[in-house]
């Protein structure tokens, strides 16, 4: 029985153990992700124009298509996706 109670122990201490060191990461994670989000920001890439100086279209996708699918990124990212590029594939 002796046996036992040390088995039931060891495991309950292990299982301690890891649940502490896991919940360790994920905040560290999250702290990491925060800081660099905040004094890292992502560079904004400078806008190229073509020759013409107008915004080439894919003539394969209509207008309606288009605006849906800017509307969809909207809603899903909740506004902080862009839509840069749409291809057909």
């Amino acid at each position: 029985m002796e046996n036992l109670e040390l088995a039931l122990l060891l495991m309950v201490v292990g299982m301690a153990t890891v649940f502490a060191i896991l919940l360790i990461v994920i905040y560290f994670g999250k702290g990491l992700i925060l800081f660099v989000n905040k004094y890292a920001p992502e560079e904004i890439p400078a806008k190229r124009q073509s020759p013409a100086g107008k915004r080439q279209r894919d003539s394969a996708i209509p207008e309606t298509e288009a605006a849906a699918i800017v509307s969809a990124v909207n809603v899903i990212t909740k506004g902080f996706g862009k839509v840069i590029k749409i291809e057909k594939l």
